[in-house]
C-alpha cells in the first residue's frame, strides 16, 4: 500500500509523519487487500478573527473506487485522529456494500433519479453566487463510465454532497447530488431541443416558480 502525505501552510515533520503512518495504517489495516494508494493532505488555514483551523483529509484509492474523509479542529493531531476513525467507517461501509446484494435494479433506480424532478432552470435560487478570487487547488482523477447507481454509491463514499461522473448510457458528464430537502438529483447536459442525449424529454421548470436545488 502506497501512503503519500502532502502539506499546505505546514511543515510535515518526522513526528507528524510518524503519527499519520500510525493512525492511518491502523485505520486501513483490515482493508489492505482493497486499498492500492492512500493520500493524506494536511493543511492549516489561519483566520485572524478565529483560532487556526487545522484539517486532515484522507483519500483512498480502492480498486477503482475513491473513498474520502475530511475533518478539521484546532489541533492537527486531533484532526488526524478524527479522520482516521471516519475513513475506517467509510471503508467498512464500502466493504459491506461490495458483499450486499442490490435490492433495487439499476434501471429502476436510474429512472427514479432522473424522473423524480423536472429539469432545473435555476440552480442557485435566491442565493447570491460567490466565486473564489483564484483557483487554489486542481484535482485530476480517472472518470470511467458508470451507471447512476454506481455514481450514487460513490457519492456516499467521498464525503461530499455531489459527485461528477461519466454516464455509461450517454457518455456525457453528469453530476449526482444530495438535495436540500432529501433524496438525490442528477444534473445532465441538455440539447437545444430540450432533450437529453438519450432522447428522453424533461419537463421545463416554470420560470415563475423555479425548482430549488
Amino acid at each position: 500500500m502506497k501512503l503519500v502525505i502532502h502539506g499546505k501552510n505546514i511543515e510535515i515533520t518526522e513526528a507528524i509523519r510518524e503519527y499519520v503512518n500510525q493512525k492511518v495504517e491502523k485505520a486501513v489495516s483490515h482493508f489492505q487487500n482493497l486499498t492500492t494508494e492512500v493520500d493524506v493532505h494536511l493543511s492549516v488555514a489561519k483566520n485572524p478573527r478565529n483560532n487556526s483551523k487545522q484539517t486532515a483529509e484522507v483519500t483512498i484509492f480502492a480498486n477503482g473506487t475513491i473513498i474520502r474523509a475530511e475533518e478539521s479542529s484546532e489541533n492537527l493531531y486531533a484532526s488526524i485522529d478524527l479522520v482516521a476513525d471516519k475513513i475506517a467507517r467509510q471503508l467498512r461501509k464500502y466493504k459491506e456494500k461490495r458483499h450486499a446484494q442490490k435490492v433495487q435494479a439499476p434501471d429502476t433506480l436510474n429512472e427514479a433519479l432522473l424522473e423524480e424532478q423536472p429539469l432545473v432552470e435555476d440552480l442557485i435560487g435566491e442565493r447570491t453566487p460567490e466565486l473564489p478570487e483564484q483557483v487554489v487547488r486542481t484535482k485530476y482523477f480517472a472518470m470511467p463510465p458508470m451507471t447512476v447507481l454506481d455514481a450514487l454509491e460513490q457519492l456516499q463514499l467521498v464525503d461530499h454532497d455531489f459527485y461528477m461522473f461519466r454516464n455509461a448510457d450517454t457518455g456525457e458528464i453528469n453530476v449526482i447530488y444530495e438535495r436540500n430537502h432529501g433524496g438525490y438529483g442528477v444534473l445532465q447536459p441538455r440539447n437545444g431541443n430540450g432533450q437529453t442525449k438519450n432522447g428522453k424529454a424533461n419537463a421545463t421548470a416554470s420560470k415563475s416558480n423555479p425548482a430549488k436545488v
